[in-house]
């Protein structure tokens, strides 16, 4: 099954309005979602920073990050 959270519905209800139920959920579910996880680990540093802020999600700012098998804590925002 593939993922589209880029284009995420539920997440453009998030960002126009964080307070709404479906908006909530997706806060909710991007928490602990694998396919969330995933889409961050491919995103290049600076964007997965940014959505960390945009997000308010400390823990995406700390992610560990592979590259050729070594693991790297990322820095602070």
């Amino acid at each position: 099954m593939a993922h589209n959270c880029r284009n995420c519905g539920f997440r453009a209800k998030y960002d126009n309005n964080p307070k709404s139920l479906l908006g909530r959920f997706w806060r909710w579910h991007a928490g602990w979602c694998p396919g969330w996880n995933k889409y961050l680990k491919s995103l290049p540093r600076e964007e997965r920073l940014s959505l960390a802020k945009k997000y308010n999600m400390e823990r995406l700012i700390s992610v560990i990050y592979n590259t050729h098998g070594t693991t790297i804590k990322i820095p602070e925002i």
